[in-house]
């Protein structure tokens, strides 16, 4: 990363941490390019993606821990449900790495990890706190009255979000529809002119389109920059869609009766 490089952001191994290979998460290769060369998150948009496994959310949490936010996803200001505790498949990855601030980035450092298996918990948390009613938009509705594909979309507007120097997401297309992914991707703009740091962990073609994001594959190489046109995603996504049948040939033929 150039050090002169305004708000430039970076992880990188602590010093003194151990690496161990034959263990997870240091087994997957692109956990292993991290300890080995850090990651650098500028301001803007950086996608993660790759396939199940291939170490997208470990990095994810590890970066929120760095940076301070609960790993399970809610605001460095706020930590709604921290204190149950660290889940038993969370890797230490977070503890053996220090974050490096470059520059006059956003003037706020406070984060927000948003996850959308976990949102329904910090919006909870807002409710049972009261915040909801004191802190959301004029006229907005409680997050609980809406879909989920609402709410995870009416979050990203909120302040939680525009407020954060930093932004976190895991898989957000999960909870959206074709329609609401399209909204994201103009808040993903917003953020990214805003000058914040956005990282987001996906496996989605429509989100990774977003003009001027930075991609970064996580496969056996470990973690490379690719454009979004190389993405074997898109690959895969271009060859169904052109034609279904060469995949869906070898499904089962459901049983007579």
């Amino acid at each position: 990363m150039n050090e002169d490089q305004p708000g430039g952001l970076r992880v990188e191994r602590r010093p003194d941490a151990p690496v161990d290979p034959a263990r997870w998460p240091d087994s997957v290769p692109a956990v292993a390019h991290v300890l080995e060369h850090g990651l650098d998150i500028p301001p803007g948009v950086t996608f993660l993606v790759g396939e199940n496994g291939s170490g997208k959310s470990t990095v994810v949490e590890a970066v929120a821990e760095v940076l301070g936010i609960p790993p399970d996803g809610g605001s460095s200001d706020h930590h709604g449900g921290a204190d149950r505790g660290r889940g038993t498949d969370r890797s230490d990855l977070g503890e053996r790495l220090l974050a490096v601030r470059r520059g006059a980035g956003p003037r706020t450092r406070t984060g927000f990890f948003l996850r959308a298996e976990t949102m329904h918990r910090f919006v909870t948390y807002l409710e049972d706190a009261s915040r909801l009613d004191e802190e959301h938009e004029p006229g907005a509705h409680p997050l609980h009255r809406l879909s989920h594909g609402e709410s995870f979309v009416e979050m990203l507007t909120s302040r939680w979000v525009r407020g954060a120097g930093t932004v976190l997401l895991d898989e957000p297309e999960s909870a959206l529809s074709f329609t609401t992914s399209l909204a994201l991707l103009d808040v993903l703009a917003q953020l990214s002119a805003a000058g914040r740091h956005v990282l987001c962990a996906t496996h989605s073609p429509l989100l990774t389109a977003l003009p001027g994001a930075r991609i970064l594959q996580l496969d056996g190489d470990g973690l490379r920059e690719v454009a979004w046109a190389d993405l074997d995603v898109v690959r895969h996504w271009r060859a169904f869609l052109d034609s279904p049948g060469r995949y869906l040939r070898h499904l089962q033929e459901p049983a007579d009766g």
